[in-house]
């Protein structure tokens, strides 16, 4: 599966989401939160690990990026959960392997209030897929939980020659800041149709579909590891 994704700078979110006629009555609410050291030593070794609430529930994904698929091992392959995706935004894309459960999604918010570990978020599978890649001695409740972050989510038809719905995402970080993400899922081998189409789209709209990018997982990484560099350098004697 291929996913296409493109973001738009905050200061043109608003007008972006009149052009695309998006509507925050259709969206729906998640909340986000991401798990590493406050220094991202998992986001260095290329892993990412995500826990997601929702009304209708939550889940948990352990993500590896990039990977070569023909060198994971074929029980893997075969896992309950586990996909093989690629991931395209202008100028760049990478190839990732996921392993995805169901949480409830009042686990997840123990783990938030500290009353559960983290490991319970993540299953059997799961635990071993991030053993084998994590930094050695790094275990799941040796990390820190950086978020969470508010999502509205929607679908929308973004245009009638495309002939699928798009995903408009729209993440609140606590500063005020705001991410909007809108995203395509395809066969691999229609990906760059299907990205040339979408970029006609976007720029007849007035939607600049090669604008700086800055994925969402990158940014609440970031965002939140200052954070807990500011509060260590706080509390420090």
């Amino acid at each position: 599966m291929a996913e296409l994704k493109v973001t738009v700078p905050d200061a043109d979110r608003r007008s972006a989401g009149l052009k695309l006629d998006l509507d925050v009555l259709d969206c729906n609410l998640r909340q986000v939160v991401f798990f590493d050291t406050p220094d991202l030593q998992l986001n260095g070794a290329g892993l990412v690990v995500r826990a997601r609430r929702a009304r209708n529930g939550g889940d948990s994904v352990v993500k590896l990026r990039p990977v070569v698929t023909a060198q994971l091992p074929r029980d893997l392959r075969h896992t309950n959960g586990f996909r093989i995706e690629l991931d395209a935004m202008p100028g760049t894309f990478v190839c990732s392997a996921s392993l995805k459960a169901r949480v409830d999604s009042a686990d997840v918010k123990d783990v938030l209030q500290g009353t559960r570990p983290i490991r319970k978020l993540f299953s059997r599978e799961q635990r071993a897929f991030y053993a084998e890649h994590a930094p050695k001695g790094l275990d799941l409740d040796d990390l820190t939980p950086l978020g969470p972050v508010n999502v509205a989510r929607t679908k929308f038809e973004l245009d009638e020659a495309i002939g699928r719905k798009a995903v408009a995402e729209l993440w609140f970080y606590p500063d005020g800041t705001r991410i909007l993400e809108l995203s395509l899922k395809c066969a691999p081998d229609e990906a760059f149709q299907l990205a040339a189409q979408t970029r006609v789209v976007l720029t007849r709209r007035g939607i600049n579909p090669t604008g700086e990018q800055q994925t969402k997982t990158r940014k609440t990484l970031q965002y939140f590891s200052r954070l807990h560099g500011k509060s260590h350098h706080l509390t420090r004697p």
